[in-house]
């Protein structure tokens, strides 16, 4: 049931999508990626490019999309459909996407006041921060979640594996087994920290008067602008605190509650407590980290720090989406689906990560 309303979905976004675009195409209004003033601009990869080009564009790879989505769902035809699905995945959750899904996602609580107490300063609303074009790029990243999925959940059913939890009947390989995924969780784990350090140090610089990365004009230009400054230092304390999080998925406190948090100590932390949030981080990631290694800029001269530490995004996003893997292949269960996998098994770690037992779910 799940699979055919995940595939019907898709189905609908794609023609919903090349719909539009023979709107679009036909000279209908709202295109999403037309010329906009430096306020309203994105950095998506089709900013501004010709309605004649993307409009046609759009309209075959919706209609297109929509019948392969169904037969998808219907029928298990080869890996050419599979081909397809992830190709749509990467091009609409990563490629064309900007920083948005990933602001959205670490303003969604200002959002939520915003939507009561009106936007501080020159914003005219939260419209002026959820305009059009923006909005766009996260129905555009939705559309592509939902081709991963289909894209995962036909996967399966090539290898005639289980739709809930992907195991088949074949043994599980060593870097699956939860030992094998603790090893090399723990490498990912490392390099998602490692990588955003230079993000978090030069923002916290910047707040406090060190122009490391940037001109002194641009520095002053944010010392003049209200809570420019601000922003940035709130962006690396929340990268700081998302890589302290980080270490929970390889260390005890992420699969037990510790003792600072005295009124759950001792429980077992829900497995999709860190595996949920954790995937949405490091999806967002991405396609805001490749939007700094395409944007032009100084990346080798004096404004370095404007864009080089967030193309580091990229290997932050996969390296967390990697631990958060390796994570879950240690936290699951017997699948209540199809019965496959060790019952109530668990690998437990110390505080230093090493290997220290297994305990029921």
């Amino acid at each position: 049931m799940l699979k055919t309303t995940l595939g019907y979905a898709t189905a609908l976004w794609s023609l919903t999508y090349g719909a539009l675009g023979i709107y679009w195409t036909a000279g209908g209004s709202s295109y999403p990626f037309a010329p906009v003033d430096d306020d309203h601009r994105t950095a998506s990869l089709l900013e501004g490019a010709p309605v004649g080009v993307v409009g046609p564009g759009m309209v075959v790879l919706g209609l297109l999309g929509a019948v392969v989505a169904v037969l998808m769902t219907r029928r298990s035809s080869g890996r050419v459909f599979l081909g397809f699905a992830v190709t749509m995945a990467v091009l609409l959750a990563l490629v064309i996407p900007d920083y948005t899904p990933l602001a959205m996602l670490a303003l969604s609580p200002a959002l939520v006041v915003f939507a009561f107490t009106g936007v501080p300063g020159a914003q005219d609303g939260v419209g002026d921060i959820l305009y059009w074009h923006r909005v766009n790029i996260l129905i555009i990243f939705v559309g592509g979640l939902l081709w991963a999925a289909t894209a995962v959940s036909y996967h399966r059913r090539l290898r005639n594996a289980c739709a809930s939890c992907g195991r088949d009947d074949r043994p599980p390989r060593a870097w699956q087994t939860p030992e094998g995924a603790l090893r090399w969780g723990r490498r990912a784990a490392l390099i998602a920290v490692v990588a955003n350090i230079p993000y978090e140090f030069t923002r916290v610089a910047w707040y406090f008067g060190w122009e490391l990365g940037i001109t002194h004009e641009f520095h002053q230009m944010m010392v003049d602008t209200p809570g420019m400054l601000e922003m940035g230092l709130a962006m690396a304390a929340l990268g700081i605190g998302g890589s302290i999080l980080t270490h929970g998925l390889v260390h005890r406190w992420g699969e037990v509650y510790p003792r600072w948090i005295w009124f759950k100590a001792g429980r077992r932390v829900p497995p999709l407590l860190a595996i949920i949030p954790a995937s949405i981080v490091a999806v967002v990631l991405i396609p805001a980290g490749l939007m700094n290694i395409r944007l032009p800029g100084d990346n080798a001269g004096s404004e370095w720090g404007l864009a080089l530490p967030g193309t580091l995004w990229v290997v932050w996003g996969a390296a967390l989406g990697a631990a958060t893997y390796a994570y879950y292949l240690r936290r699951r269960t017997t699948c209540r689906r199809c019965g496959r996998g060790a019952p109530e098994a668990a690998v437990l770690t110390s505080r230093s990560g090493a290997l220290v037992g297994r305990s029921s779910e």
